[in-house]
């Protein structure tokens, strides 16, 4: 038999280094997994090993182009965004690659928001939340204040999907997924840098940008490849939906974030919705994607072990939770109505867990709570259209489902399934590049929830 031609791609997230191969139908043929111990930078705060990481990076396609049975035709990458390597003349590292969740100083924002219109229309502008470290283009600006001698000697700063498709390219790119993800560096309206990129003295220290579907030739131990540019992860998980689907939609991505994303909706974000932490995003093609969020895939596991601690259950119990309409009819009924003040924690902690007859009543309840926040998280971006596809952990989960589509009668909402999406998008992106067949119809499974089907008859 024939070697089977596929593409490798590398998903790296902060915990999980993951390396798929897809065959030309984008079937998982190969898959492998990776952790490494993170390191510190000079501050001695948390951050990524990139040297094992590049190290890994060229050991596993080493491993899989020995692999008899396969035939590497391209490669890329998807990987967290607002995170910037500092290349120097020669391509090395020339600083940690910092962590976004260290602390960002207050008077250096403060200072650059001062200097461009105050915090409202910075973040306006930007479609850029007021987020610290989050914002990498603050990285950067961090970096020119405090380290001006490292800063100098910097050629490139490449968020950390371009760096890994750098170590096989050897070439220097932008990309706008990673651009246009809360970065601070884009000004959406006008789709370009925003002035302060350039008046700081910014710009000289970003790679020129590259369409994210488009793939460059390497020969690495003689073995010939499509490299793409590499993609910011959430962007990477949209594409297959974007590739599958014509009609508008709004994919609501679940697992520690619960994101809301409208690939349909460029309307500009007003301050209100910023202060209700939407944001925009850039998908692959350079078009906005405006999104909101909510963090309730992190709040879902503290209340579902507070549940398991009072009902004396074991928390594993609630991994797979049958739902039943009798015991939401009950909880609707006996609801007290509540006004929700802000988006970052449900009525659910506030609940005494005494009032309920069982943990089974506790649970339908946290997912109710946690389904009011989301219909005010969805419908700030909710435009143009009257499906949503949920994919992710909720998207399996049988009580959170059924009361979603409750919440949305009149919208048809459908569970997605499909292997690696993230993985899958950045596959898709460069299709044409290493792909002569066409893209299958059912990379991606849907199933519908009637809004009747929550209800108790």
């Amino acid at each position: 038999m024939s070697p089977t031609p596929v593409i490798a791609i590398f998903d790296v997230g902060k915990t999980n280094k993951k390396l798929f191969l897809f065959d030309e139908n984008y079937k998982i043929v190969f898959e492998k997994s990776a952790r490494f111990t993170e390191t510190v930078d000079e501050d001695s705060f948390p951050c990524e090993n990139l040297e094992s990481l590049k190290q890994s990076v060229f050991d596993s396609l080493n491993e899989v182009s020995k692999l008899k049975e396969f035939t590497v035709k391209a490669v890329n990458f998807s990987a967290y965004g607002a995170s910037l390597v500092y290349l120097d003349e020669d391509g090395k590292p020339l600083a940690p690659l910092y962590n976004y969740l260290k602390p960002y100083p207050s008077e250096i924002s403060k200072q650059l928001y001062s200097n461009y219109g105050g915090e409202e229309q910075f973040s306006q502008q930007t479609a850029s939340p007021i987020l610290g470290s989050l914002n990498s283009g603050l990285q950067l600006y961090r970096l020119k204040l405090e380290k001006q001698e490292l800063f100098q000697k910097i050629k490139y700063a490449l968020h950390l999907p371009q760096y890994l498709s750098y170590l096989l390219t050897g070439k220097y790119y932008s990309d706008m997924t990673s651009i246009g993800c809360h970065t601070a560096l884009w000004y959406f309206e006008k789709n370009e840098y925003h002035q302060w990129v350039r008046n700081e003295g910014i710009i000289s220290k970003l790679a020129p940008v590259i369409p994210s579907d488009k793939a460059l030739p390497v020969v690495l131990n003689d073995m010939q490849y499509k490299v793409g540019v590499g993609l910011h992860d959430s962007s990477a998980a949209l594409i297959p939906y974007l590739v599958c689907f014509n009609e508008p939609f709004v994919l609501l991505s679940t697992g520690t974030w619960c994101i809301s994303l409208n690939p349909f909706d460029d309307s500009p974000l007003t301050v209100d919705e910023l202060k209700m932490d939407c944001l925009c995003y850039l998908q692959y093609q350079g078009k906005p994607v405006k999104a909101s969020r909510l963090f309730s895939g992190f709040e879902y596991e503290q209340q579902v072990k507070r549940i398991a601690k009072h009902f004396n259950q074991d928390d594993i119990k609630y991994r797979n939770v049958g739902f039943d309409a009798k015991i939401a009819d009950e909880l609707r009924k006996n609801k007290v109505q509540t006004t929700v003040t802000d988006l970052k924690q449900s009525q659910f902690e506030k609940r005494d867990l005494s009032e309920f007859k069982n943990d089974a009543y506790a649970y339908h309840q946290l997912i109710m709570d946690l389904i009011d926040l989301q219909v005010i998280s969805t419908d700030l971006v909710f435009k143009n259209t009257k499906r949503i596809f949920a994919d992710g952990g909720f998207s399996k989960n049988s009580v959170y489902m059924h009361l979603l589509a409750a919440a949305f009668p009149r919208i048809e909402i459908y569970a997605a399934s499909m292997p690696q999406s993230t993985a899958l998008g950045a596959a898709l992106s460069i299709h044409n590049e290493w792909n002569a067949g066409p893209v299958p119809k059912d990379i991606i499974q849907l199933n519908y929830y009637s809004p009747g089907s929550a209800t108790h008859l």
